[in-house]
């Protein structure tokens, strides 16, 4: 069984992002665990001062022990100004630590996303593969989804009924499974 982490980084319950993540854990392959995450909201700013064995927030140990629990992570990502949002930001900063045990070092991740502009959000999807890179993540940099033309293009239908988008999703999703069993 790969269990997959995944991350929204759109805190709003009906966001196109969210359900973007649904159609990831309806079309999900069998063998596939999607762990839709909840509490990015809760996490504090990462700040070294607070991050201290024995004193480590509540809602950064629950993500820690979530990521430590996984065999990949996915990423959904808005563009927020032309980047990734700060929760999702926060989220890997947090999860790149404690320095050289990181909790997703070395597992497979991957980055995907819609916007309403024509591009997708391929900025935020690029800013946020470099830093889950950084923090220790294996990026798998061909598997990408940038869904353009969100706010139309999802207006009367759910991702997990886009016949087009469900089965891009669910070849990023069998793309994460194949890393994750190879690791």
């Amino acid at each position: 069984m790969a269990r997959v982490l995944t991350l929204v980084g759109s805190l709003r319950t009906g966001s196109t992002n969210r359900q973007l993540a649904d159609a990831a854990a309806a079309g999900a392959p069998e063998g596939v665990d999607i762990n839709l995450y909840a509490g990015l909201e809760e996490l504090p700013f990462y700040n070294e001062e607070i991050d201290v064995e024995g004193q480590v927030p509540a809602a950064a140990a629950k993500l820690r022990e979530a990521a430590a629990a996984s065999d990949a992570v996915l990423l959904v990502s808005p563009e927020y100004n032309g980047t990734m949002p700060a929760v999702l930001k926060n989220a890997i900063d947090w999860l790149s630590r404690p320095y050289g045990a990181s909790p997703i070092a070395g597992k497979p991740a991957a980055v995907i996303g819609t916007a309403f502009g024509q591009y997708g959000g391929v900025w935020a999807q690029d800013e946020a593969r470099k830093a889950v890179g950084i923090a220790g993540a294996t990026v798998l940099e061909d598997v990408k989804l940038s869904i353009p033309g969100s706010l139309t293009r999802f207006a009367e239908v759910h991702p997990k009924d886009d016949a087009e988008v469900a089965g891009q999703v669910a070849d990023v999703i069998a793309a994460i499974k194949a890393a994750a069993e190879k690791n």
